[in-house]
């Protein structure tokens, strides 16, 4: 993404992730947090869109390194939350908007160094996310997440870092509560400053975690690794090999319901009963190359490719498999995925400085999917966590192709413009190889198509404060999975299911004080058709179009450091997310909050972080309770959690040692760390943990 700054003529609003990278610089003696789309920078001040940037130093403050979870809770407007199941992912909606999610990340936009996270039909994972090499990560809410195409409710973009000089080797490990175990190398340098012909940057880190999890049945093993190598080619272009890989064998604990929960949090009975696991491997590489033409324009064309394959036993008992329409209670899948995006930016002068980048961004996605029964027959008697017989059989099909354009206009030395406009077409295609007398031919296809527009204004009060006012357009298409099951049990994809489509108001304001930025929105979006839960039930969930909703609200953050080492992050959002029309069948919905969505967020952090010797810190979270289903008949309580941790880094000659300790859940509260939205066995809730403890130890040297 690129913003336009104050002091430069203005550039673009947002650089589709082709080239997207982040960094920091520092300027007037102070440090300015900046989001990039190289060769050019400006600081997150100038952003007219509500953007924030977390860096990677901050994320490996005193932290585990495993989860997002663990650093991104300063972020307004961004609830994440720890199923504390490997098998599922992490919990993250942005505005309310992925929060009905029952595995991985929906109605969001992930990238991992300009390769998308996110599949063409909006279903992303954060498995393959190294913090150990993480540079920064970007969050964009708000009406310029549309720009990113579908299933854009917001956007996430994660930077790794690019070597430099001196040449460093580093090893960290970490232990934890629950048999929690991270260890794992990373080297990075330079030959070259990069800016001349030959010069090569590199990093590479790999990564092992372990745990047995706080819940029975919730144990995890995963192996990850993340490569970048970059070669400048002449002193106008330079190419960037990206690869990454992630390997995740994890148990599946499931949900509990409200009794459960309140009997026994770490019990998990049906991951028991069934044998519930999940088995994922995923590859992928990328190739970036990027040109300066000239003064005023350059290119960038971004290629990568990966496949995944994911094994899963569910907890389905056999009489509703029985069923001849039923899909089984294991999945196995093997996806690969490939795509190209291309750009081109012009700055130059029509009348007033101007910039213009248009760009074509093509997503392809094929997938095998065949499910089995989650059983094999003793006598009359079901053994559950063996593969059975065959029950579903299908090759799907998925892919976008997006032409974009977006301007940036200097109207006056104060006074700026953003627009962009993006067409997002994205076509399925599902051929079912599995027909039985009983089981119809499921096949079928479907595209969608939509104009995505967004633009903004921008006024610099002075040098350090801005207010802007933005508008946007975004949409939602179905999941295969949300494609793939009809609620009334009939054969047949569903295609009655339709996209949803959102129109986003917000206006900000940013005002840096002293060496701080604090920055405040206010928001509302209304969407028509959006896609929920319809039901949840024998390991399978259908969905439905539930009208009108509406998401308002306010953020506030700050974030200011003072008195040289002390540091103070604070978060606050108000979120008031509710169906606007009929959704519940029987009963009145209209009015009532959409699940999965916390109506009031705060985060509140203080530090003493010098660059050497002892350092603590302290942070408080508070969630307001969330509803676990459209009646709102049933909801996670409310809960606010304090960790500690405190730490000792010092150099000797060539030598980096950091060394800290840390405690989570001081106070020992009994929370629930997710909810699963609309469970139709009432099985909501997946418990957190009480007090837990870790330490960890950073050794590197380097090269000089």
């Amino acid at each position: 993404m690129t913003i336009a700054s104050t002091t430069k003529a203005a550039l673009p609003v947002l650089l589709l992730p082709a080239a997207l990278s982040a960094s920091v610089y520092a300027a007037d003696n102070e440090q300015t947090m900046i989001v990039s789309a190289a060769p050019q920078t400006v600081s997150e001040l100038d952003s007219p869109a509500a953007v924030s940037v977390v860096q990677g130093e901050d994320i490996r403050q005193a932290a585990p390194r495993v989860n997002l979870s663990e650093s991104l809770n300063s972020v307004p407007g961004l609830q994440v939350q720890n199923r504390q199941n490997y098998a599922q992912d992490l919990q993250l909606s942005i505005r309310g908007f992925g929060s009905r999610s029952t595995y991985g990340v929906r109605g969001i936009r992930l990238y991992v160094d300009g390769i998308p996270a996110t599949m063409p039909d909006g279903q992303g994972q954060t498995s393959n996310i190294d913090l150990t090499s993480v540079e920064s990560i970007d969050v964009l809410r708000g009406p310029f997440s549309a720009l990113y195409g579908n299933a854009s409710g917001g956007v996430m973009n994660v930077t790794t870092q690019t070597g430099r000089q001196p040449a460093t080797v580093e090893a960290s490990s970490y232990y934890g509560s629950f048999g929690s175990w991270r260890y794992g190398p990373k080297a990075s340098g330079a030959m070259g400053d990069g800016s001349h012909a030959g010069d090569v940057d590199y990093t590479a880190s790999s990564t092992r975690f372990v745990t047995h999890g706080y819940r029975d049945r919730s144990g995890a093993r995963k192996n990850l690794a993340n490569a970048k190598l970059g070669v400048r080619i002449d002193e106008a272009s330079k190419l960037s090999l990206i690869f990454n890989s992630v390997d995740i064998k994890a148990n599946d604990a499931g949900g509990l319901t409200r009794s459960e929960w309140q009997d026994n949090p770490r019990q998990s009975p049906r991951a028991v009963q069934y044998n519930t696991r999940k088995t994922i491997k995923q590859t992928q590489a990328g190739l970036r190359y990027e040109r300066q033409i000239s003064s005023q324009d350059d290119v960038s064309l971004m290629m990568y490719a990966g496949e995944r394959e994911t094994t899963q036993y569910q907890s389905i008992p056999r009489g509703p498999q029985l069923n001849p329409t039923h899909a089984g209670g294991v999945i196995d899948l093997a996806r690969h995925y490939q795509g190209i995006d291309s750009r081109w930016t012009h700055r130059g002068e029509f009348v007033v400085p101007v910039t213009f980048t248009g760009g074509l961004n093509y997503e392809n996605m094929s997938e095998q999917r065949k499910g089995y029964e989650n059983f094999v027959m003793d006598g009359a008697t079901p053994l559950y966590g063996e593969k059975g017989n065959l029950r579903r059989n299908e090759r799907n099909l998925m892919w976008n192709l997006d032409p974009y354009l977006q301007t940036a206009w200097q109207l006056t030395n104060k006074l700026s413009l953003d627009a962009g406009i993006r067409y997002s077409s994205v076509w399925f295609d599902s051929n079912d190889h599995y027909i039985t007398a009983k089981n119809g031919d499921d096949s079928g296809e479907a595209s969608y198509h939509k104009w995505l527009p967004a633009a903004s204004l921008k006024y610099a009060i002075n040098d350090g404060w801005n207010v802007y006012a933005a508008a946007g357009r975004g949409f939602e298409t179905p999941t295969i999975n949300e494609l793939s099951y009809r609620a009334d049990g009939k054969t047949g994809l569903n295609f009655a299911l339709k996209p949803s489509t959102n129109d986003t108001l917000e206006i900000g304001s940013k005002t840096r004080i002293g060496n701080g930025l604090l920055t405040a929105a206010l928001f509302r979006t209304d969407t028509d058709n959006e896609i929920v839960t319809d039901t949840s039930s024998g390991g399978r969930t259908t969905y439905k179009n539930a009208g009108k909703t509406r998401r308002q609200g306010a953020e506030l953050s700050l974030d200011q450091q003072f008195a040289g080492n002390w540091r103070a992050k604070a978060a606050w959002t108000y979120l008031d997310a509710t169906y606007r029309s009929e959704v519940c069948g029987d009963s009145d919905c209209n009015g009532k909050r959409i699940p999965g969505i916390a109506r009031n967020m705060g985060f509140a952090s203080l530090g003493w972080i010098p660059e050497q010797g002892w350092y603590a810190g302290a942070d408080v979270r508070y969630l307001s309770d969330i509803m676990a289903n459209d009646e709102n008949s049933a909801k996670a309580p409310s809960y606010t959690v304090t960790g500690l941790n405190t730490g000792y880094k010092f150099s000797y000659g060539s030598w980096m040692v950091d060394l800290f300790g840390r405690v989570d859940n001081l106070f020992d509260r009994k929370y629930a760390g997710s909810v699963i939205v609309n469970e139709g066995n009432g099985r909501y809730y997946e418990p957190a943990p009480g007090r837990n403890y870790g330490v960890g130890l950073s050794v590197a040297w380097q090269f000089e």
